[in-house]
């Protein structure tokens, strides 16, 4: 095992900090001091016009370091630029440090929906780990990135890049806390649960969790107007079986201003559901997404919103009476310790199976636990 710490940005301290904690549980790890928590060893300084230094507080010489950051919300209040640089400026002191190996482990990548090449406009993804890349990153580490595409931006002789699956910290926690028994899989989830993507791009999230429970699928084709952001004209419901009577779980990937939820619950309210719920990896929520969430959950048209903590919620957790947050701070230790270890990842990236999960925990056999 390679002499390793882990270290954080202003953004994601608290977030590093517990996931340092946590390694203290794999009994394979020869420290048990927590020798390997190093989330104060950066030290960023500003100038007076504004401009950035960042300072290693100690040496790491030799030793494979994991940086945990985030561009997004966060308790720091940083914003997206200057956690970007702050970023950037941080793998630069480490690589100058002579770090063995520097992995940037982001939960959400922020720019990851800029993509697209396919106009005269920057590509925000391609930038940003071209950056990272180019100042000494080896590796990168995200949960459930906007698109499979976008893992061909990454050249694997030069970084490696790990994009985990976290719907199944999603499908977990529904497991344990709103099946809990196969009796209630086979009867109620199976015959009266379905699963609706978004649009038609997000089907293959949707199906994910359509094939984990064995439920039925509903897809949303949803027509936009591209002359301007974030707006919506239309949404067609497409399904082989009736909506009307079931409780109805909306999948997405993230979700940012609320626009295409807020359409497709007005389309799927006609069809007459038991019951709408929204589930989603990364919750951006911006304005006016919370406004348009309480609307919907005030007039009882919304009954769960089942989050991660990929991007920080607190507030929101507050403001949303129906806000969920699942935590992802075990899978983020699970996975650091994989990788000190030169273990397999293929148990982490296993699609999920609620019988087999189920049948796990009936059996009083404890499954590896992905939290």
């Amino acid at each position: 095992m390679n002499d390793f710490v882990i270290c954080a940005t202003r953004s994601m301290k608290h977030y590093a900090s517990l996931v340092s904690a946590h390694l203290g549980k794999f009994p394979n790890l020869t420290d048990k001091e927590g020798n390997y928590n190093g989330v104060d060893l950066l030290e960023p300084n500003h100038f007076a016009d504004g401009e950035m230094e960042v300072n290693v507080n100690s040496s790491i010489r030799g030793k494979d370091v994991f940086i945990f950051s985030s561009s997004a919300r966060n308790d720091a209040g940083i914003g997206v630029s200057n956690a970007k640089i702050e970023l950037y400026h941080s793998i630069d002191a480490l690589k100058r440090s002579h770090a063995r190996k520097i992995t940037v482990f982001e939960p959400f990548i922020t720019c990851s929906r800029s993509d697209r090449n396919v106009r005269r406009s920057s590509v925000g993804l391609w930038v940003h780990i071209k950056t990272l890349v180019s100042l000494g990153a080896s590796h990168i580490i995200t949960y459930q990135l906007h698109s499979d595409k976008s893992k061909s931006m990454v050249d694997p002789a030069q970084c490696a890049l790990d994009d985990i699956p976290a719907l199944n910290l999603l499908e977990q926690y529904l497991c344990d806390n709103y099946v809990k028994t196969l009796d209630q899989l086979d009867n109620e989830v199976k015959n009266n649960w379905a699963f609706c993507s978004v649009d038609a791009g997000g089907e293959k999230i949707a199906r994910v969790f359509a094939n984990a429970f064995g439920a039925p699928l509903v897809i949303a084709h949803k027509q936009r107007n591209y002359s301007r952001a974030n707006s919506i004209d239309s949404i067609h419901i497409l399904s082989a079986e009736p909506v009307k009577g079931k409780i109805l779980w909306i999948v997405d990937d993230m979700v940012d201003t609320a626009g295409s939820v807020v359409k497709l619950i007005d389309a799927l309210v006609k069809l007459e559901p038991k019951e709408i719920n929204l589930i989603t990896v990364h919750a951006l929520l911006s304005n006016p997404a919370i406004e348009k969430i309480m609307q919907f959950y005030n007039k009882g048209m919304l009954n769960k919103f089942i989050v991660t903590d990929t991007i920080c919620c607190k507030a929101a957790l507050q403001d949303i009476p129906c806000l969920e947050s699942v935590p992802s701070i075990g899978l983020s230790a699970k996975i650091i310790n994989t990788v000190i270890t030169n273990s397999s990842m293929s148990k982490i990236l296993r699609p999920f199976n609620a019988h087999k999960y189920l049948q796990g925990k009936n059996d009083l056999q404890a499954p590896s636990s992905i939290g």
